[in-house]
């Protein structure tokens, strides 16, 4: 069977009513009136890579009886937390069938080394097996969530773990019995993946776009070179099916806004609503290839609207506040502490005229025969001073170190977003003051932050556009009665709106950048598209970028799942590529990175170099100090002599890392990440044909050079 998600492979007809031309998330009409007597029906486990041998475990023995009733009915799901006194430190998340407040027996995870990268396995028989006891974060009658924590030291050599549960069976019984993943040496950095835009839209034509494969991209990479975490951007579910085959579909009916506004969201819908958040995170995670990956790479997410619903906290106040919105917000947070955070989550959440505060005001009706644990986040994440405007919880941002000279800060842009602010002026003095503590110590210490990567929602470095923008028929959403899109325009940084909040976070990641000699370097997805923007000084100060503190690329790369828009909407954000000028000292523009189309098939007009509308995915890796200088001399981009790139703008060339940027690229090629200066090899891999499930990609890339120190007396 093949791994996508398609109708077909339940056994029902191809979707007669998704429409071809949309650009983001509203369905066709049609397809609204067909979705009321045809609910999607739950994915299927699709087939896994283990190429049709029984699952193994760590000692060889043969697979788990499939007579224990102990069935994991979601997971490995593995993430990664921090590295701290030389230790890598990480945490497995397993979903297993039933529960209720009395636990039950507690399982446990077995960890292996497995040893050095190139020799996995070679060391399994006589390494020593460590077990591991679950905690158990919530469990209802439905099921139990346990975690466990792993902490492993840091090697001079990049080393491999593996690990299983004894006594557990799969509720797929494709899944790998016993799963694997890799820790850098202590003297590198990690390799990165990024992604987002994990799912469908409602309506969407999955058969017509095989699915999802280009999560098998993602494992064919990670079994050349095994990636040591990847960075989720947003949306890794679409939730948006409540509306439409789930619970919320007769409020979604309700043509009065007024009524619609006032409908009370009872304890009996938020029961319903929870269900679904539950059985959607428990589908779509136990789906293979996402699956497989989730078990073999650490992950760190951020959450988008798609992870609660389309467009939440960019709608007008009044409807923001209305039961409903506020019930599904605290529903979908709940499902997004336990499954991609691995937290315990909030003891209730919104009903009508029920507000619980952040971990206090227990309902006593969603107590029953339900046990949830004491949150205890780690020191990995800042979380913001206040609860957010329509989600009852405070927000939960994160830095943590990537490796020897690396370090990322993820925001949180959803839990205190509305239509006029991102995230709280507390929030930012908290991150601010965050990262200047970290930079600081790493500079005082033997590895200083060479590189700090900013992981958004949303991207930053982008064309504006207005409300105006528009293609097509079916504008008006099921909402609030918008136009649709402006939701989406309204999200973005570029929004009249946020503006002013987004020249400031921009300005003060440039004093970061100069005060800690450190490279930004922000990933975002949301818009469907891959493109590469990059903020830097004003050509007339004369600055090179290697020097230069306020040059950031903001890497693009949406979706890995959903459908990229039409062809004429990429097309005309091309247009919108003008050179923009963010302040006096601070210009951006997005670079020429697609020198071709990824296929056979036209993607992009001829004048457009910049914008892609094919699902990618990104890969960030150092090109270490640590490599061999012969290694480093035979992968130059075809320089052959010294060049000035000083008083360039961005519709050019700005420094070598630019040079040839595309597919013809040494960072597009086998010797990405083979440098030795230190720099990012930065590389967006885009889908070919989106007809073939095997997913493969055509490779675009460019370099990132570190930061050098400014000279004395230089232009500012």
């Amino acid at each position: 069977m093949s791994n996508s998600l398609s109708q077909a492979a339940h056994g029902t007809p191809q979707n007669p009513y998704s429409s071809a031309s949309r650009w983001r998330h509203q369905e066709s009409s049609s397809f609204s009136r067909h979705a009321v007597s045809h609910p999607h029906p739950d994915a299927a486990a699709a087939q896994a890579h283990i190429d049709g041998v029984a699952p193994q475990g760590l000692n060889g023995d043969g697979p788990v009886s499939s007579g224990d009733s102990s069935e994991v009915v979601c997971g490995p799901l593995l993430n990664y937390c921090h590295m701290q006194d030389g230790h890598w430190e990480g945490s497995v998340l397993i979903v297993l069938n039933g529960g209720g407040k009395k636990q039950g027996p507690v399982p446990v995870l077995s960890l292996q080394r497995a040893g050095a990268r190139g020799q996995a396995g070679a060391e399994a028989a006589g390494a020593p097996v460590k077990q591991i006891s679950g905690f158990r974060l919530y469990s209802d009658p439905r099921n139990t969530f346990w975690r466990f924590d792993i902490t492993v030291p840091m090697e001079p050599t990049e080393v491999q773990y593996a690990y299983e549960f004894p006594g557990l069976r799969f509720s797929n019984p494709e899944k790998p019995q016993v799963n694997r993943f890799s820790v850098p040496a202590a003297g590198e950095s990690m390799r990165l993946m990024f992604h987002s835009c994990n799912g469908f839209s409602v309506g969407t034509d999955e058969e017509a776009f095989s699915g999802t494969p280009l999560w098998k991209d993602v494992l064919r990479k990670h079994e050349a070179a095994p990636f040591h975490v990847m960075l989720g951007g947003g949306d890794q579910i679409y939730n948006d099916g409540i509306r439409v085959s789930g619970p919320l579909r007769p409020w979604t009916d309700i043509s009065n806004p007024k009524k619609r506004r006032d409908f009370p969201f009872s304890e009996q819908l938020r029961a319903e609503c929870d269900d679904y958040y539950l059985k959607n995170y428990l589908r779509w995670y136990n789906t293979a290839p996402f699956a497989i990956a989730n078990g073999q790479i650490p992950q760190v997410n951020i959450w988008d609207d798609h992870d609660i619903i389309d467009g939440f906290g960019s709608y007008v106040n009044d409807f923001m506040t209305c039961d409903v919105f506020r019930g599904i917000g605290g529903t979908a947070h709940k499902y997004y502490m336990i499954f991609q955070h691995h937290l315990a989550p909030p003891v209730s959440t919104y009903t009508s005229g029920k507000t619980p505060t952040v971990r206090m005001g227990a309902d006593p009706a969603q107590q029953v025969d339900t046990f949830v644990a004491e949150q205890n986040p780690g020191s990995q994440y800042i979380i913001g001073a206040k609860p957010g405007p329509y989600v009852a919880e405070r927000s939960f941002n994160m830095y943590a170190r990537l490796g020897a000279r690396m370090a990322m800060l993820g925001i949180d842009a959803r839990t205190e977003r509305t239509r006029h602010q991102v995230n709280y002026p507390e929030t930012y003095k908290l991150l601010y003051q965050r990262l200047r503590d970290e930079l600081q110590a790493a500079a005082s210490s033997e590895q200083p932050i060479d590189h700090l990567i900013l992981l958004l929602g949303i991207p930053i470095a982008y064309p504006f556009l207005s409300r105006r923008f528009g293609i097509g028929g079916g504008l008006f959403n099921h909402f609030d009665g918008s136009v649709d899109l402006l939701d989406d325009l309204d999200d973005h940084y570029t929004a009249k709106t946020h503006k002013a909040e987004r020249r400031e976070l921009i300005e003060s990641m440039q004093k970061i950048a100069a005060e800690y000699n450190v490279r930004v370097t922000i990933l975002g997805g949301d818009v469907h598209l891959a493109a590469l923007g990059r903020f830097y000084s004003n050509p007339k100060l004369k600055i090179p970028v290697e020097e230069d503190s306020r040059y950031m690329a903001n890497i693009v790369s949406s979706a890995i799942v959903n459908k990229p828009p039409p062809q004429a909407v990429a097309n005309l954000l091309a247009r919108r590529n003008k050179i923009h000028h963010l302040n006096e000292q601070t210009d951006e523009t997005m670079l020429d990175l697609f020198d071709r189309d990824p296929g056979s098939t036209p993607k992009t007009a001829g004048h457009n170099k910049c914008t892609m509308p094919s699902r990618n995915f990104a890969m960030i890796t150092e090109n270490s100090p640590n490599n061999p200088a012969a290694a480093a001399a035979a992968v130059t981009n075809g320089a052959t002599e010294t060049k000035s790139f000083v008083g360039k703008d961005g519709h050019a060339q700005m420094h070598q890392g630019e040079v040839g940027a595309g597919t013809g690229h040494r960072a597009a090629s086998d010797a990405f990440g083979q440098g030795n200066d230190g720099s990012l090899d930065i590389r967006i891999n885009v889908e070919k044909d989106q007809h073939n499930a095997e997913g493969p990609t055509q490779a675009y890339g460019l370099t990132v050079p570190v930061l050098r120190k400014r000279a004395a007396g230089g232009p500012q």
